[in-house]
């Protein structure tokens, strides 16, 4: 009785182990690979539990994801032989698994470094059509879309779709940046000295026209001044005449007074003149017209 328990128990637990191992597991995340004593049986899993024959059938599984790959830094010649230095990094993923483990054994490192190398390849074609202005800003997105189109049809054959090719930096060398750096200062220096030349040139001729203007606007006043002065000094003239025709005596008594008002303005002031003369007329007790 004891010996058929045993014996049970062990048939249980070889048929669980057995039962363990004819089974596996393929995640959401993952694509896998039936093999059959080392030969390919079936790659189109899906997701979830599927079952094999132990020690005969084994499976692998690989990600499939997008994956993201930096290539290294790498010196490229443009069209005018100057080197400039690309960051890259591509997004990719495994698609015909089948493939992917015939043509790389099924190591992701061994599909990134072809994979990197293609890219490279394709960088190296197209920055050698273009000049450091091209490939720095013009056509910075078609070589990033060629390059994907290229890197994809060559990564065919490894199993592998790409799906991106983004240009991280695309720096000079020191040695070319300096130089440009120079001649971008000597430029800049160019034409600020242009505009500074242009700009006083302009200040000049404002300045010019602004003296022009003021002599101009002076010359005007002045005239004006001088016809209203002229203009005034007449009708002065004139009231004059009109007051002397109607009492000249007393206009001549007033015009006395007035220089009589001027020249003792101050009671320092001092005058040597013949008491007799024509200024002291009116100091005198006579008639008025009589001498």
């Amino acid at each position: 009785m004891n010996q058929a328990k045993t014996t049970g128990l062990i048939l249980l637990l070889a048929l669980l182990v057995f039962g363990s191992f004819s089974m596996f597991t393929v995640k959401e995340t993952e694509k896998a690979i039936l093999f059959r004593l080392g030969e390919i049986v079936r790659t189109d899993y899906s997701p979830g539990l599927h079952f094999k024959v132990p020690f005969i059938n084994n499976v692998r599984t690989f990600e499939s994801r997008l994956m993201t790959l930096d290539v290294e830094t790498e010196r490229y010649l443009t069209s005018e032989k100057k080197n400039v230095l690309v960051d890259a990094f591509v997004k990719w993923r495994i698609d015909d698994v089948a493939r992917f483990y015939t043509s790389v054994r099924g190591d992701e490192s061994q599909g990134a470094i072809r994979l990197s190398q293609i890219i490279k390849d394709s960088l190296r074609g197209e920055f050698g059509k273009r000049s450091i202005q091209e490939v720095i800003s013009g056509e910075r997105s078609q070589i990033m879309d060629v390059v994907t189109a290229y890197a994809n049809k060559q990564a065919q054959e490894f199993g592998i779709t790409v799906a991106d090719v983004r240009l991280k930096r695309v720096d000079l060398p020191s040695d070319v940046s300096d130089s440009v750096y120079r001649r971008m200062e000597a430029e800049r220096s160019r034409v600020a000295r242009e505009w500074r030349s242009q700009g006083a040139e302009q200040a000049e001729r404002i300045r010019a026209d602004a003296d022009r203007r003021r002599t101009e606007i002076l010359a005007n006043a002045y005239r004006e001044a001088q016809q209203v002065r002229g203009a005034g000094d007449a009708k002065a003239s004139d009231i004059y005449a009109k007051a002397y025709d109607k009492n000249k005596e007393f206009y001549a008594f007033y015009r006395s007074l007035e220089a009589y008002r001027t020249t003792f303005k101050d009671s320092s002031d001092m005058l040597v003149v013949d008491p007799n003369s024509e200024f002291f007329r009116y100091f005198k007790h006579e008639e008025p017209g009589r001498r």
